[in-house]
C-alpha cells in the first residue's frame, strides 16, 4: 500500500474534512491500532495468498472506513511510528511487539481506550510482550493475520487474554469491527 495515499475515516482524513489538527481529532480516537510491519509480514500465505502485510493493510482500511475519527494507527518492527494518514510504514526488520505496546502504553490512561494489535504473532520477546500487556488497564484485542492454527495465533490469542481482551483472525476481523463499535457507542 502507498504510504503517501490517506485512508478515507483516518487520523488524517479526519483533520482535514473538520480543519483541525491532527492532535485535536486524535484525542477523538476510542482505539490505537498497533499493526506489525516486520519483516515476516511479507510472507505470502495469508488469506487469498497476499501478504500478510497486504491483509492487514485491507483490515485496517475496512476499520478506519467504519469507524471514522475514532482509530490512531502505530506500524512497528524494530522502531515504531504514529501513521495519521492510515496507513503502517513498510518497515521490515525486527518485530519489537513489547517496544509497541510501551509506545502506545501513554494511551492506557484514559478509560475505555481500546488497543488492537494486527500481527502474524511472531514477536522477538513473547514473554516481554505479556509481560508489558498484563500493566493494560484497558484490554487489547488482537487480530491474526498469518497461517491459520500456527503458533502466532496461540500467541496473539495469550496476549489478548493477558489484558481481558478478545484474539480473532482476519477473515473475521468484520466481527471484531462490529463489537468495537457496539463497544465504543456503550
Amino acid at each position: 500500500m502507498n504510504n503517501t495515499a490517506i485512508i478515507q475515516g483516518s487520523m488524517s482524513a479526519i483533520a482535514q474534512q473538520s480543519g483541525k489538527s491532527i492532535a485535536e481529532t486524535f484525542i477523538n480516537a476510542n482505539a490505537i491500532i498497533i499493526v506489525d510491519t516486520s519483516g515476516s509480514m511479507h510472507a505470502t500465505d495469508s488469506r487469498g495468498g497476499k501478504s500478510r502485510y497486504d491483509v492487514a493493510c485491507a483490515e485496517l482500511k475496512h476499520l478506519q472506513g467504519s469507524l471514522p475519527g475514532k482509530l490512531a494507527l502505530l506500524s512497528f518492527s524494530d522502531d515504531v511510528q504514529f501513521c495519521p494518514s492510515g496507513v503502517p510504514f513498510d518497515f521490515g526488520g525486527g518485530t519489537d511487539l513489547a517496544k509497541a505496546l510501551k509506545f502506545a502504553k501513554v494511551a492506557d490512561l484514559a478509560s475505555g481506550m481500546r488497543f488492537i494489535v494486527i500481527s502474524d504473532g511472531e514477536p522477538n520477546d513473547e514473554s516481554e510482550a505479556l509481560k508489558v500487556a498484563k500493566t493494560y488497564r484497558n484490554r487489547i484485542d488482537t487480530i491474526f493475520v498469518g497461517p491459520e492454527g500456527g503458533s502466532g495465533q496461540t500467541f496473539l490469542n495469550q496476549l489478548a487474554k493477558a489484558s481481558g481482551g478478545q484474539g480473532v483472525t482476519a477473515d473475521r476481523v468484520k466481527e471484531l469491527a462490529d463489537k468495537t463499535v457496539k463497544l465504543l457507542a456503550a
